[in-house]
C-alpha cells in the first residue's frame, strides 16, 4: 500500500447549507491540494461537520457544488464517491475481529480473498498493529481503536480521507501522540486530508493549511504560522491561541510606527504598513512576546505594572498584570527555567514587547 494512493484535489464553489432558517455554510469557496492536509476549526456551529458531511454525501448543498478532481459531487451517492471516512466514535463492528472490520471495505467490493488477506496486512503494519486481526475492538485501548479505525479507511486506497474529530475522544498524551502518527501517515500515503477538529494546537500541530471557520463563513485561510503570527481581525487572534486584545486610538503615525493610546489611558508603539481608515483600532498581544524587563530596555514598549495573579501550567507560568495601575490588564508567559525570577501577588515589576510584536486591526 506504501506511496499506492495518490491524492485528489478538491473545490468548493460559493457552497451553502441551509437548515430552515439557520444557514450553517454561507457561501464557502476555497480550493484544497492534491496531497494536502487542510483541517477545517471552527467553534461549535461553526460549519466544519457540515462541510464534511456534504463532501462525504450526508448532506446536500442548499447551493453550490463541490468538486472531486473538477468532477462535481453533488448528486453523486455516498458510497458510489470513494471517500475515507474517520470518526470520533471509531464506529468499528464490536461482532467482527480486527480482521473483518478492516477488511470489510473490500469485501463489500468483492476483492479476491488473497488480495483482501494482503491489504489488511499492509494496512496493520501501516498502523502499527501487526499481529491483532485475530482481536475484537472491545479487546483493544481507544488509541487501538483509532488505528484500526484508521486503517479500514484507507485499505481502499481512497483519494480523500475525511477526519471528524478523531482524537478527541482519547486522553492528552495519546491524542498528542496519534497526531504525529496520523500526520506521518498521510505524508507517506500522499492522500488529500480534510481534517475536522474544535482544537486550535491540534490544527496548528498537523496541518499544511487551516481554514478558520466561524458562523458558517471562512475568518481567515493560510498556514497554520501565518494564522498565529498574522491574524486578520479579532476573532482569529482571539480563537488561534492566547492573546491580549488592547482597545484604543490613534495618536499619530511616523512612517510604519503608529502611537496609540488606550481606553484607559497607557499609550503604547506598534508597527503598522497598511492604511488607517480610522482612528479607533484593536491591538493583539500575544503573551509570549511580554517580558520581563530591567529599566534599561531597549524595546519600544516598556511599562511599570502591578502583579496580580499567578497560574502555574507545568512548562511555563502565566502572569497576570495590571499596567501603570490604570485598568489594562494584560497576560505574559514565561518558560518555567533557571533564572526566572520568584515573584508574589502584589509585587510591581517592570514588563515591555517590541513595536512588532503586536498586531494592529
Amino acid at each position: 500500500m506504501n506511496k499506492e494512493i495518490t491524492g485528489a484535489t478538491i473545490r468548493f464553489d460559493r457552497l451553502t447549507k441551509k437548515f430552515g432558517s439557520v444557514t450553517a455554510v454561507d457561501d464557502v469557496f476555497f480550493e484544497i491540494d492534491r496531497g494536502e492536509f487542510v483541517t477545517l476549526l471552527g467553534p461549535s456551529g461553526s460549519g466544519k461537520t457540515t462541510i464534511l458531511n456534504m463532501v462525504a454525501g450526508f448532506e446536500r448543498p442548499t447551493q453550490g457544488n463541490i468538486y472531486l478532481n473538477d468532477m462535481p459531487l453533488v448528486g453523486i451517492p455516498p458510497f458510489k464517491r470513494n471517500i475515507g471516512l474517520v470518526f470520533q466514535s471509531y464506529a468499528l463492528f464490536p461482532h467482527m475481529t480486527v480482521f473483518e472490520n478492516i477488511s470489510f471495505p473490500l469485501t463489500t467490493r468483492k476483492l479476491p480473498q488473497n488480495e483482501i488477506a494482503g491489504r489488511v496486512k499492509e494496512a496493520l503494519a501501516l498502523v502499527k498493529l501487526e499481529g491483532y486481526g485475530n482481536r475484537y475492538p472491545k479487546q483493544l485501548s481507544g488509541g487501538q481503536q483509532q488505528r484500526i479505525a484508521l486503517a479500514r479507511s484507507i485499505i481502499f486506497k481512497p483519494p480523500v480521507l475525511l477526519m471528524d474529530e478523531p482524537l478527541g475522544a482519547l486522553d492528552k498524551k495519546l491524542r498528542e501522540h496519534m497526531q504525529l502518527e496520523i500526520k506521518h501517515l498521510h505524508e507517506e500515503l500522499g492522500l488529500t486530508v480534510i481534517y475536522v477538529t474544535h482544537d486550535q494546537s491540534e490544527a496548528l500541530t498537523m496541518s499544511d493549511r487551516i481554514v478558520l471557520l466561524n458562523v458558517g463563513r471562512i475568518e481567515q485561510m493560510g498556514r497554520p504560522g501565518d494564522l498565529y503570527e498574522k491574524p486578520q481581525n479579532k476573532f482569529v487572534a482571539d480563537f488561534i491561541g492566547e492573546t491580549n486584545l488592547l482597545e484604543g486610538k490613534v495618536l499619530k503615525r511616523e512612517g510604519n510606527l503608529i502611537h496609540l493610546e488606550t481606553q484607559s489611558g497607557i499609550r503604547i508603539n506598534a508597527v503598522y504598513e497598511g492604511d488607517l481608515k480610522r482612528e479607533g483600532v484593536s491591538v493583539s498581544l500575544r503573551p509570549e512576546k511580554v517580558l520581563l524587563v530591567t529599566s534599561e530596555s531597549e524595546l519600544k514598549n516598556t511599562f511599570t505594572a502591578t502583579l496580580e495573579d499567578i497560574i502555574y501550567i507545568g512548562e511555563t507560568t502565566k502572569f497576570k498584570v495590571a499596567l501603570e495601575g490604570k485598568g489594562d490588564e494584560i497576560f505574559l508567559k514565561l518558560q518555567n527555567r533557571k533564572g526566572i525570577p520568584k515573584l508574589s501577588r502584589g509585587d510591581t515589576v517592570r514588563v515591555g514587547w517590541d513595536a512588532d510584536d503586536m498586531t494592529v486591526f
